[in-house]
């Protein structure tokens, strides 16, 4: 078991009927899948509590398989995307509702970037317009540099907001390569696990319709990327993890 893993055991287990206390929800997502990998089964409990939730897709999901020539970037961009609007579907978020930010994956601006000011108008433009009560983000020192970039991009544009959300952070690659340093720090947040019994059926299924990540549905590309047996383990468990800014 990783450190994270025996870290994130320790804490507290909320009831699946915790997730309707979020409210209506944005889901923001550096790359199609993480959603699904992070906090599918809090999207369907909040779905089967008739809570709103909309997603934003931070970047184009292009780098998996560079090299492809049957799949040239912009069919990787749109097959990457229908496999987003297929795992929302199966976790029942209307998926019309998404914002395609389309930033370059493998290159999310981070706050010293080029690109990064536009980005975080556009994201609190959406922000404002949805006016969520939660907003879930990936972890601000998850093991990709996409994830941590995208955290960024998520606090400043909260900050332009009148009332800010409140702010969830998931997992997904702490699970298996953070270092101590990327795991949180005494008295920096607050972790709890959600139950997700109920619904990890549906969240395997969403994961599923990430098919190019999975299979080698890409298969001119040798390099190219796919998610590993033990990686997926962790996102088969009956509970997710989040993290919270500790209060003060």
């Amino acid at each position: 078991m990783s450190d994270a893993a025996h870290r994130f055991a320790e804490f507290p287990l909320q009831p699946a009927a915790y997730a309707a206390s979020l409210g209506s929800t944005v889901v923001i997502a550096p790359h199609p899948d993480d959603e699904s990998l992070g906090c599918g089964g809090l999207l369907a409990l909040l779905r089967q509590a008739a809570r709103p939730v909309s997603t934003v897709l931070v970047s184009d999901g292009t780098m998996s398989h560079p090299n492809s020539r049957k799949f040239p970037a912009p069919a990787r961009r749109a097959l990457r995307e229908n496999e987003l609007r297929e795992a929302l579907e199966v976790l029942g978020v209307d998926a019309s509702r998404t914002l395609h930010m389309g930033l370059p994956d493998g290159a999310v601006p981070t706050a010293a970037a080029d690109g990064f000011a536009a980005a975080v108008a556009q994201l609190h433009a959406y922000l404002e317009a949805q006016q969520p009560q939660t907003i879930l983000v990936p972890w601000r020192r998850d093991p990709h540099p996409d994830h941590r970039a995208t955290s960024q991009l998520v606090h400043a544009a909260c900050r332009r907001l009148p009332t800010p959300p409140r702010l969830i952070e998931y997992v997904v690659w702490a699970w298996e390569r953070a270092a101590a340093e990327d795991l949180p720090q005494p008295g920096e947040v607050q972790g709890w696990r959600l139950d997700i019994s109920s619904v990890v059926g549906l969240k395997q299924r969403a994961i599923a319709a990430h098919r190019s990540q999975l299979t080698p549905l890409i298969d001119d590309d040798p390099a190219g990327f796919q998610l590993s047996a033990a990686m997926l383990a962790h996102f088969a468990q009956p509970f997710e993890v989040y993290l919270e800014a500790a209060a003060g």
